[in-house]
């Protein structure tokens, strides 16, 4: 019996460190997508997905904003 809370643990801890690892560009643009969608159809996502999203678009507009390269390396200004 003492397998089950190792495993619940563990469980948590591999959840926890996927959604803290930084989401690709192709995340957002799907993100995007979607709460352009959401906004013309209610029933194209669920609040939960929305949620989601708008919290990845958040973090990348923090994200470019501390930017000062492109994604070649190139600067900015």
């Amino acid at each position: 019996m003492a397998v089950i809370p190792r495993v619940i643990m563990v469980a948590t801890l591999v959840a926890a460190a996927a959604s803290a690892r930084a989401e690709d560009r192709s995340v957002l643009l799907s993100c995007k997508a979607m709460v352009e969608r959401a906004s013309k159809d209610a029933n194209a996502a669920t609040e939960a997905e929305l949620t989601r999203c708008r919290q990845i678009i958040r973090e990348w507009a923090l994200r470019d904003a501390r930017t000062t390269v492109d994604q070649e390396g190139k600067p900015l200004r």
